[in-house]
């Protein structure tokens, strides 16, 4: 099996950047093809590959990626996941991503959210948990270290 084909698997044939489908037989150098992207230009550092649409991994080098909430999540002020990942990533720990006015808003996020970063920072242990506090219900994400 290529590289492609593994990363491919691991992340369930789903683009780390839109978080949409990527198509196994869609060729590599059309748009919506797969291709793997390491997320940095320093071949020293190492960072896990992920795949993304060719589209979108040759778009975050010139604009900043967004990862996106879905709109169906009652989420107020959500933070900005990239900038999470970032820091999750590189100090572990946690890290309030967000306010939801009741549980069941609160856990639909956290799921997601667990989901959403298997893919964001592959192998970077995530667990999302849910605190009450003054009326409404925060989503902490905790990282491990790897």
């Amino acid at each position: 099996m290529s590289l492609l084909d593994d990363v491919a698997e691991r992340d369930g044939w789903l683009c780390w950047v839109c978080d949409e489908p990527v198509d196994p037989d869609e060729s590599v150098n059309d748009p919506r093809g797969p291709s793997v992207d390491s997320r940095t230009a320093d071949r020293k550092t190492k960072v896990a590959e992920r795949l993304a649409h060719r589209g979108c991994n040759s778009r975050k080098g010139a604009v900043k990626v967004v990862i996106a909430w879905p709109e169906r999540l009652y989420v107020v002020e959500p933070a900005p996941l990239i900038t999470v990942a970032g820091r999750l990533e590189r100090k572990a720990g946690r890290e309030m991503v967000g306010r939801c006015p009741t549980r069941r808003d609160a856990q639909e996020a956290a799921d997601w959210l667990v989901d959403r970063f298997s893919r964001l920072v592959p192998g970077l242990p995530i667990t999302a948990g849910i605190e009450a506090g003054g009326g409404q219900f925060l989503v902490i994400l905790t990282a491990g270290r790897r």
